[in-house]
């Protein structure tokens, strides 16, 4: 009965991680000035199809073929302006900051 408790949970934990995701994201992207922040959002949104291989242990596999192109689609500055508001996010929230090993 747990067993099927666990299994039950996993997709609604999945679905939970991948809105987390794209909310964040979105948020993230509307740091930027009006004009490119409706782009960046935009960009980002379509990276939903992403989540399963951003969320630890969702996927083994190498990423689909939408997720590339969703990724290609995103403008470098974007991506950058997000990955550094991202960086940011725990100083700013005054956490220790996330060192990680590559």
């Amino acid at each position: 009965m747990a067993a099927a408790r666990s299994f039950v949970s996993l997709p609604s934990m999945l679905l939970f991680a991948r809105a987390t995701f794209v909310l964040l994201l979105v948020a993230l992207a509307a740091q930027s000035q009006v004009a490119q922040s409706q782009n960046c959002s935009a960009a980002l949104s379509q990276l939903t199809t992403c989540a399963p291989f951003v969320v630890p242990g969702a996927s083994q596999g190498p990423p689909s073929d939408q997720c590339c192109a969703a990724l290609q689609g995103v403008d470098h500055t974007c991506l950058c302006n997000t990955l550094n508001i991202i960086s940011r996010l725990p100083s700013s929230c005054k956490l220790p900051s996330v060192t990680c090993n590559a």
